[in-house]
């Protein structure tokens, strides 16, 4: 992980051109008519976040597999519901909107010409890569996630943000031990905990039911975590009710496996890249045919000049 000597951040790119996508009109076009509103938000957004949070690395993290089988093996409604199609010899295809799709080999052709490092690791999620890039980081590191699982790596020891976009990224909620203890009554490591109890259902991940985020949130703070939470369950005396006891009960398989599929992974095989900040394009001529190809303008001009600055 070359070039990280101060404040790291990582970017959750499929979640900030998601966001890009549904928050710029679709009459933002290339001169050929072809939209480009997720190419050139994605840029505005990262050209706000560098200029109001000064990272001096920066890597786009990528989803090269978004839905990874061996998560799929352990809790098989995992992202069930977003499959578009399925592949027998590689990553499903998800759900994309129609005039999304073609977007991002725009995207990831104009960060590469830019120099902003993009890294995705076959097998993994993106959500993989920021927790391996966040672990290995020595110094202070931004998360910027539309995406909630990623308060698990909030760590004010560590200095582990989450920057989690409201409006744009005009607007971020800055989220770190203290804002989850007051909304979740956890911090960033129990937030891991209270998640899999809750589910998701956006994820396909059923939670234990009966078991929605206060009641969580109450047993972990009674029992600590959930190690302490199931060996309660195996003490009489504990203070669980019956209904509780019971749900818990026959989750037990579920929470079993539920921890290696809501953790994110810390041990992904990284590529050796230079994340350092850029200040000038690797490929000019490349960004240059990029620029005219797809009108990306005032878009790309002022990511350009404030990585200049």
């Amino acid at each position: 992980m070359r070039g990280v000597t101060g404040r790291l951040m990582l970017l959750d790119t499929a979640s900030l051109y998601f966001r890009a996508y549904f928050g710029v009109p679709d009459s933002v076009k290339a001169p050929d008519g072809t939209p480009v509103n997720a190419v050139r938000g994605l840029l505005d957004f990262i050209d706000r976040l560098v200029k109001d949070h000064h990272p001096d690395a920066l890597v786009a993290c990528m989803d090269a597999d978004w839905r990874p089988q061996w998560r799929v093996d352990l809790i098989p409604s995992y992202k069930a519901h977003r499959v578009a199609e399925e592949h027998e010899a590689g990553p499903d295809e998800e759900v994309v909107p129609d005039t999304l799709s073609p977007q991002v080999p725009v995207i990831e052709a104009v960060l590469d010409a830019l120099g902003i490092a993009r890294v995705g690791v076959a097998g993994y999620e993106a959500d993989d890569v920021i927790g391996t890039f966040t672990a290995r980081a020595k110094g202070p590191v931004d998360i910027v996630t539309g995406d909630r699982d990623l308060y698990q790596l909030v760590d004010d020891e560590r200095g582990v943000r989450v920057l989690y976009p409201l409006k744009g990224v005009g607007t971020l909620q800055l989220t770190d031990e203290a804002w989850l203890r007051e909304k979740y009554g956890v911090d960033g490591r129990g937030y891991v905990d209270l998640a899999l109890l809750r589910g998701d259902p956006s994820d396909g991940l059923p939670g234990v039911p009966g078991i929605g985020e206060k009641t969580a949130a109450k047993l972990l703070t009674e029992f600590g975590d959930l190690a302490g939470i199931m060996a309660a369950l195996d003490d009489p005396k504990a203070k669980l009710t019956p209904s509780q006891r019971k749900r818990l009960d026959e989750a037990r398989p579920y929470v079993a496996v539920a921890p290696t599929v809501v953790r994110v992974a810390n041990d992904v095989p990284l590529p050796d890249v230079d994340t350092a900040l850029p200040r000038a394009p690797r490929d000019e001529a490349a960004l240059q045919g990029l620029a005219e190809r797809w009108g990306l303008g005032g878009s790309l001009g002022r990511l350009l000049t404030t990585l200049g600055a």
